[in-house]
């Protein structure tokens, strides 16, 4: 009895996950379908927090900057991880342009990049960024749960991150998102 019992529950397991996998990817697929699924939408822990403490040397001739810079600098800062590897970087350089020519302040934090190439990226690209530190082994930026680049955190004039994107920043994303958290960021 015990035996066949057991047989069952062997064979219902596996079952049951592909069912339950096949349930997910469905939902998946229904709000891919719909326009609710939003890829770039992680939610970060970060949000409503302090930077982890960390301290960056700068890049590519720039000066680097550390969480207490941050917590100090009394306006909102964009801060913004990307690489020069990194295709959706150079897809979002003209908004960061656009933003930093605006006045918005952005520092950059050039995620496992060597100086010569971040310098290379920003020689053809732009330099949207006040300052501009190196994470060449990439712990701060695991410690800021970044997921890829580019990723985006606002900082507020408290030096609390305040918004948070992981991708390239686009009209849709600044005028949906960073704009209305930049409005709160004083």
């Amino acid at each position: 009895m015990a035996s066949v019992l057991t047989r069952r529950l062997l064979l219902a397991t596996p079952l049951t996950i592909v069912v339950l996998g096949g349930l997910g990817f469905y939902a998946l697929l229904g709000r891919m379908q719909t326009g609710s699924y939003d890829p770039h939408a992680f939610a970060n822990p970060l949000v409503g927090k302090a930077p982890p403490a960390f301290s960056l040397p700068g890049t590519a001739g720039q000066q680097g900057f550390s969480s207490t810079d941050l917590a100090a600098a009394g306006k909102p800062i964009l801060v913004n991880f990307f690489a020069s590897w990194c295709i959706p970087c150079v897809q979002e350089a003209p908004m960061l342009d656009q933003l930093s020519k605006s006045g918005l302040v952005i520092w950059g934090i050039a995620y496992q990049d060597k100086s010569d190439a971040t310098a290379k990226f920003l020689a053809d690209n732009g330099n949207p960024f006040q300052r501009l530190a190196s994470d060449l082994d990439g712990r701060t930026a695991i410690n800021w749960g970044v997921y890829g680049v580019p990723e985006s955190f606002l900082i507020n004039t408290k030096g609390v991150i305040i918004w948070h994107y992981a991708g390239a920043l686009n009209d849709d994303v600044v005028t949906s998102g960073l704009l209305p958290a930049l409005k709160h960021a004083s």
